[in-house]
Protein backbone atom coordinates (compact mmCIF):
# COMPACT_ATOMS: atom_id res chain seq x y z
CA UNK A 1 0.00 0.00 0.00
CA UNK A 2 1.13 3.53 -0.77
CA UNK A 3 -0.09 6.80 0.79
CA UNK A 4 0.54 9.00 -2.26
CA UNK A 5 -1.21 6.56 -4.58
CA UNK A 6 -4.07 6.23 -2.11
CA UNK A 7 -4.51 10.01 -2.23
CA UNK A 8 -4.49 9.87 -6.02
CA UNK A 9 -7.19 7.17 -5.90
CA UNK A 10 -9.33 9.46 -3.76
CA UNK A 11 -8.86 12.45 -6.04
CA UNK A 12 -10.03 10.30 -8.95
CA UNK A 13 -13.40 9.60 -7.32
CA UNK A 14 -15.43 12.33 -9.06
CA UNK A 15 -14.46 11.21 -12.54
CA UNK A 16 -14.97 7.54 -11.67
CA UNK A 17 -18.45 8.37 -10.41
CA UNK A 18 -19.23 10.38 -13.52
CA UNK A 19 -18.22 7.38 -15.64
CA UNK A 20 -20.35 5.07 -13.48
CA UNK A 21 -23.38 7.35 -13.91
CA UNK A 22 -22.96 7.14 -17.67
CA UNK A 23 -22.86 3.34 -17.43
CA UNK A 24 -26.04 3.26 -15.34
CA UNK A 25 -27.90 5.32 -17.93
CA UNK A 26 -27.53 2.41 -20.36
CA UNK A 27 -29.64 0.14 -18.10
CA UNK A 28 -29.66 -1.82 -14.86
CA UNK A 29 -26.41 -3.89 -14.72
CA UNK A 30 -28.21 -6.77 -12.99
CA UNK A 31 -30.60 -7.40 -15.86
CA UNK A 32 -29.83 -10.84 -17.28
CA UNK A 33 -27.34 -11.68 -14.52
CA UNK A 34 -29.82 -13.24 -12.09
CA UNK A 35 -32.41 -16.04 -12.22
CA UNK A 36 -35.95 -14.98 -13.13
CA UNK A 37 -37.30 -16.31 -9.83
CA UNK A 38 -35.56 -15.33 -6.59
CA UNK A 39 -36.87 -16.11 -3.13
CA UNK A 40 -33.91 -14.97 -1.04
CA UNK A 41 -30.57 -13.29 -1.57
CA UNK A 42 -27.60 -14.53 0.46
CA UNK A 43 -24.68 -12.09 0.46
CA UNK A 44 -21.23 -13.34 1.46
CA UNK A 45 -18.08 -11.26 1.77
CA UNK A 46 -15.41 -9.95 4.08
CA UNK A 47 -14.37 -6.53 5.38
CA UNK A 48 -15.72 -3.57 3.45
CA UNK A 49 -17.54 -5.91 1.08
CA UNK A 50 -19.50 -7.28 4.04
CA UNK A 51 -20.16 -3.78 5.35
CA UNK A 52 -21.75 -2.72 2.05
CA UNK A 53 -23.70 -5.98 1.69
CA UNK A 54 -25.12 -5.65 5.22
CA UNK A 55 -26.65 -2.27 4.38
CA UNK A 56 -27.95 -3.66 1.08
CA UNK A 57 -29.57 -6.63 2.81
CA UNK A 58 -31.25 -4.35 5.36
CA UNK A 59 -32.57 -2.09 2.61
CA UNK A 60 -33.96 -5.06 0.68
CA UNK A 61 -35.68 -6.39 3.81
CA UNK A 62 -37.11 -2.95 4.55
CA UNK A 63 -38.57 -2.94 1.04
CA UNK A 64 -40.29 -6.29 1.58
CA UNK A 65 -37.66 -8.60 0.09
CA UNK A 66 -35.73 -11.40 1.78
CA UNK A 67 -31.97 -10.99 2.10
CA UNK A 68 -29.20 -11.81 4.55
CA UNK A 69 -25.56 -10.77 4.66
CA UNK A 70 -23.02 -13.13 6.22
CA UNK A 71 -19.30 -13.04 6.75
CA UNK A 72 -17.89 -15.47 4.22
CA UNK A 73 -15.72 -16.89 7.01
CA UNK A 74 -18.73 -17.98 9.07
CA UNK A 75 -19.18 -21.62 10.05
CA UNK A 76 -22.93 -20.91 10.21
CA UNK A 77 -23.72 -19.95 6.64
CA UNK A 78 -27.46 -20.19 5.89
CA UNK A 79 -28.70 -23.42 4.36
CA UNK A 80 -29.72 -22.90 0.76
CA UNK A 81 -33.39 -23.17 -0.20
CA UNK A 82 -35.15 -23.34 -3.57
CA UNK A 83 -34.82 -20.11 -5.56
CA UNK A 84 -32.07 -18.66 -3.38
CA UNK A 85 -29.27 -16.79 -5.11
CA UNK A 86 -25.82 -16.25 -3.58
CA UNK A 87 -24.10 -12.94 -4.26
CA UNK A 88 -20.43 -12.99 -3.35
CA UNK A 89 -19.02 -9.49 -2.85
CA UNK A 90 -15.26 -9.13 -3.20
CA UNK A 91 -13.60 -5.93 -4.41
CA UNK A 92 -10.36 -7.67 -5.33
CA UNK A 93 -11.74 -11.12 -6.02
CA UNK A 94 -8.98 -12.68 -3.93
CA UNK A 95 -10.49 -13.26 -0.50
CA UNK A 96 -9.81 -16.87 0.53
CA UNK A 97 -12.82 -16.78 2.84
CA UNK A 98 -15.11 -15.71 -0.01
CA UNK A 99 -13.61 -18.44 -2.20
CA UNK A 100 -14.52 -20.90 0.55
CA UNK A 101 -18.09 -19.61 0.82
CA UNK A 102 -18.51 -19.87 -2.95
CA UNK A 103 -17.37 -23.49 -2.80
CA UNK A 104 -19.82 -24.10 0.05
CA UNK A 105 -22.73 -23.02 -2.17
CA UNK A 106 -21.48 -24.46 -5.45
CA UNK A 107 -24.14 -26.71 -6.94
CA UNK A 108 -26.69 -25.61 -4.33
CA UNK A 109 -27.67 -22.18 -5.67
CA UNK A 110 -26.76 -19.80 -8.51
CA UNK A 111 -23.71 -17.70 -7.58
CA UNK A 112 -23.06 -14.16 -8.78
CA UNK A 113 -19.86 -12.23 -8.03
CA UNK A 114 -19.85 -8.45 -7.51
CA UNK A 115 -16.24 -7.33 -7.91
CA UNK A 116 -13.82 -4.73 -9.16
CA UNK A 117 -11.67 -7.52 -10.63
CA UNK A 118 -13.77 -9.36 -13.22
CA UNK A 119 -10.56 -11.01 -14.44
CA UNK A 120 -9.89 -12.71 -11.07
CA UNK A 121 -9.83 -16.47 -10.62
CA UNK A 122 -12.95 -16.24 -8.47
CA UNK A 123 -14.80 -14.54 -11.31
CA UNK A 124 -14.02 -17.44 -13.60
CA UNK A 125 -15.67 -19.91 -11.22
CA UNK A 126 -19.15 -18.37 -10.73
CA UNK A 127 -22.32 -18.24 -12.81
CA UNK A 128 -22.14 -14.53 -13.62
CA UNK A 129 -20.11 -11.43 -12.74
CA UNK A 130 -21.05 -7.80 -12.12
CA UNK A 131 -18.17 -5.34 -12.51
CA UNK A 132 -18.33 -2.36 -10.11
CA UNK A 133 -16.16 -0.41 -12.58
CA UNK A 134 -14.10 1.51 -10.01
CA UNK A 135 -10.86 1.20 -11.98
CA UNK A 136 -7.42 0.26 -10.69
CA UNK A 137 -6.87 1.35 -7.08
CA UNK A 138 -3.12 1.80 -7.19
CA UNK A 139 -2.87 2.71 -3.51
CA UNK A 140 -3.91 -0.80 -2.54
CA UNK A 141 -6.98 0.31 -0.54
CA UNK A 142 -10.56 -0.42 -1.60
CA UNK A 143 -11.89 3.14 -1.54
CA UNK A 144 -13.56 3.80 -4.90
CA UNK A 145 -14.64 0.16 -5.13
CA UNK A 146 -16.48 0.43 -1.78
CA UNK A 147 -18.40 3.45 -3.05
CA UNK A 148 -19.18 1.79 -6.39
CA UNK A 149 -20.20 -1.43 -4.66
CA UNK A 150 -22.83 0.47 -2.71
CA UNK A 151 -24.17 1.93 -5.95
CA UNK A 152 -24.35 -1.46 -7.67
CA UNK A 153 -26.11 -2.91 -4.64
CA UNK A 154 -28.67 -0.10 -4.90
CA UNK A 155 -29.16 -1.17 -8.51
CA UNK A 156 -29.72 -4.72 -7.27
CA UNK A 157 -32.31 -3.44 -4.79
CA UNK A 158 -34.18 -1.80 -7.67
CA UNK A 159 -33.91 -4.93 -9.81
CA UNK A 160 -35.45 -7.04 -7.05
CA UNK A 161 -38.08 -4.65 -5.71
CA UNK A 162 -38.82 -2.38 -8.65
CA UNK A 163 -39.22 1.37 -8.56
CA UNK A 164 -36.70 3.57 -6.83
CA UNK A 165 -34.93 6.75 -7.79
CA UNK A 166 -32.83 7.53 -10.84
CA UNK A 167 -29.48 6.05 -9.81
CA UNK A 168 -27.54 7.83 -12.54
CA UNK A 169 -28.72 11.18 -11.19
CA UNK A 170 -27.91 10.07 -7.63
CA UNK A 171 -24.38 9.12 -8.64
CA UNK A 172 -23.97 12.45 -10.45
CA UNK A 173 -25.06 14.27 -7.28
CA UNK A 174 -22.54 12.19 -5.33
CA UNK A 175 -19.80 13.12 -7.80
CA UNK A 176 -20.62 16.79 -7.21
CA UNK A 177 -20.53 16.38 -3.42
CA UNK A 178 -17.30 14.38 -3.61
CA UNK A 179 -15.65 16.95 -5.84
CA UNK A 180 -16.69 19.75 -3.48
CA UNK A 181 -15.17 18.01 -0.45
CA UNK A 182 -11.95 17.33 -2.34
CA UNK A 183 -11.63 20.86 -3.72
CA UNK A 184 -12.25 22.45 -0.31
CA UNK A 185 -10.12 20.06 1.73
CA UNK A 186 -7.43 22.62 2.52
CA UNK A 187 -10.04 24.66 4.42
CA UNK A 188 -11.40 21.86 6.61
CA UNK A 189 -9.03 18.90 6.64
CA UNK A 190 -6.26 20.27 8.92
CA UNK A 191 -8.73 21.28 11.64
CA UNK A 192 -10.85 18.14 11.48
CA UNK A 193 -7.80 15.91 11.28
CA UNK A 194 -6.42 17.56 14.41
CA UNK A 195 -9.67 17.26 16.34
CA UNK A 196 -10.13 13.58 15.55
CA UNK A 197 -6.64 12.37 16.42
CA UNK A 198 -6.82 11.42 20.07
CA UNK A 199 -4.31 9.55 22.21
CA UNK A 200 -6.73 6.62 22.52
CA UNK A 201 -7.99 6.51 18.96
CA UNK A 202 -10.96 7.69 16.92
CA UNK A 203 -14.59 6.60 17.02
CA UNK A 204 -16.92 6.88 14.03
CA UNK A 205 -20.67 6.79 14.61
CA UNK A 206 -23.48 6.48 12.03
CA UNK A 207 -27.18 5.54 11.87
CA UNK A 208 -28.03 1.87 11.37
CA UNK A 209 -29.18 2.51 7.80
CA UNK A 210 -25.68 3.84 7.03
CA UNK A 211 -23.67 1.74 9.49
CA UNK A 212 -21.36 0.68 6.66
CA UNK A 213 -20.10 4.28 6.56
CA UNK A 214 -18.91 4.08 10.17
CA UNK A 215 -17.32 0.67 9.66
CA UNK A 216 -15.58 1.65 6.43
CA UNK A 217 -14.37 4.97 7.87
CA UNK A 218 -12.83 3.18 10.83
CA UNK A 219 -11.22 0.65 8.51
CA UNK A 220 -9.62 3.43 6.46
CA UNK A 221 -7.92 4.80 9.58
CA UNK A 222 -6.72 1.34 10.59
CA UNK A 223 -5.65 0.21 7.14
CA UNK A 224 -3.74 3.29 6.03
CA UNK A 225 -2.13 5.15 8.95
CA UNK A 226 -2.64 2.14 11.26
CA UNK A 227 -4.27 4.06 14.12
CA UNK A 228 -6.91 2.69 16.52
CA UNK A 229 -10.40 3.35 15.17
CA UNK A 230 -13.79 1.71 15.65
CA UNK A 231 -17.27 2.17 14.22
CA UNK A 232 -20.51 2.22 16.20
CA UNK A 233 -24.22 2.65 15.44
CA UNK A 234 -25.73 5.84 16.86
CA UNK A 235 -28.47 4.28 18.99
CA UNK A 236 -26.29 1.42 20.17
CA UNK A 237 -23.57 3.91 21.15
CA UNK A 238 -25.48 4.75 24.32
CA UNK A 239 -25.26 1.07 25.31
CA UNK A 240 -21.72 0.13 24.33
CA UNK A 241 -19.40 3.12 23.72
CA UNK A 242 -20.72 5.73 26.13
CA UNK A 243 -18.58 4.25 28.92
CA UNK A 244 -15.37 5.31 27.21
CA UNK A 245 -16.34 8.99 27.39
CA UNK A 246 -15.75 8.83 31.16
CA UNK A 247 -12.24 7.43 31.08
CA UNK A 248 -10.65 8.45 27.76
CA UNK A 249 -9.97 11.52 25.63
CA UNK A 250 -12.89 10.55 23.43
CA UNK A 251 -12.81 11.76 19.79
CA UNK A 252 -15.89 11.13 17.64
CA UNK A 253 -16.61 11.56 13.93
CA UNK A 254 -20.41 11.73 13.89
CA UNK A 255 -22.05 10.89 10.57
CA UNK A 256 -25.27 12.73 11.24
CA UNK A 257 -28.87 11.82 10.65
CA UNK A 258 -30.02 9.46 13.41
CA UNK A 259 -33.02 10.19 15.60
CA UNK A 260 -31.01 8.75 18.50
CA UNK A 261 -28.40 11.55 18.47
CA UNK A 262 -29.79 13.66 21.38
CA UNK A 263 -28.87 11.04 24.01
CA UNK A 264 -25.41 10.61 22.51
CA UNK A 265 -24.83 14.35 22.41
CA UNK A 266 -25.99 14.75 26.02
CA UNK A 267 -23.36 12.33 27.27
CA UNK A 268 -20.65 13.85 25.08
CA UNK A 269 -21.48 17.35 26.33
CA UNK A 270 -21.55 16.35 29.99
CA UNK A 271 -18.20 14.57 29.72
CA UNK A 272 -16.40 17.04 27.46
CA UNK A 273 -15.95 14.64 24.53
CA UNK A 274 -14.90 15.97 21.13
CA UNK A 275 -17.52 15.61 18.39
CA UNK A 276 -16.94 16.43 14.73
CA UNK A 277 -20.22 16.40 12.79
CA UNK A 278 -20.53 15.55 9.11
CA UNK A 279 -23.60 16.23 7.01
CA UNK A 280 -25.73 18.29 9.42
CA UNK A 281 -25.47 21.06 11.99
CA UNK A 282 -25.16 19.34 15.36
CA UNK A 283 -25.42 21.19 18.71
CA UNK A 284 -22.16 21.28 20.62
CA UNK A 285 -19.97 19.93 17.82
CA UNK A 286 -16.37 21.15 17.86
CA UNK A 287 -16.52 21.35 14.07
CA UNK A 288 -19.18 20.78 11.43
CA UNK A 289 -18.64 19.91 7.77
CA UNK A 290 -21.44 20.32 5.24
CA UNK A 291 -21.46 19.50 1.54
CA UNK A 292 -23.81 19.64 -1.44
CA UNK A 293 -26.72 17.23 -1.18
CA UNK A 294 -26.08 16.24 2.43
CA UNK A 295 -29.80 16.45 3.18
CA UNK A 296 -30.27 13.38 0.96
CA UNK A 297 -29.59 10.20 2.90
CA UNK A 298 -28.42 8.26 -0.16
CA UNK A 299 -25.95 11.02 -1.07
CA UNK A 300 -24.67 10.81 2.50
CA UNK A 301 -24.23 7.03 2.23
CA UNK A 302 -22.24 7.35 -0.97
CA UNK A 303 -20.17 10.38 0.03
CA UNK A 304 -19.40 10.56 3.75
CA UNK A 305 -16.62 7.97 3.97
CA UNK A 306 -14.47 10.36 1.94
CA UNK A 307 -13.94 12.46 5.07
CA UNK A 308 -12.21 9.66 6.98
CA UNK A 309 -10.39 8.61 3.82
CA UNK A 310 -8.87 12.06 3.40
CA UNK A 311 -8.02 12.17 7.10
CA UNK A 312 -6.34 8.77 6.72
CA UNK A 313 -4.32 10.11 3.79
CA UNK A 314 -2.82 12.98 5.81
CA UNK A 315 -2.20 10.78 8.87
CA UNK A 316 -0.52 8.02 6.83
Amino acid sequence: MDAALFTADLLAKPQALTDLAAHLRSGNPWNGALPDTINRVIFVGMGSSHYAASVAAARIRAGGGIAVAELASSDLLPASRPHDVVIAVSAGGGSVETHSAVEHYRGKAPIVLLTNKPESDLAQSVDSVIDVRAGVEAGGVACRSFQHTLVLLMALEQHLLGGGRDLANLVTATATATSELIDSRDTWLPQIGGLLRGPQGTHIVAPARRFASAQQSALMLREGPRVPAVGCETGDWSHVDVYLTKSTDYRMLLLAGSRWEPELLRWCSERGSTVVAIGADVPGAASTLRYSGDGDDDVRLLTETLVAELVAAIWW
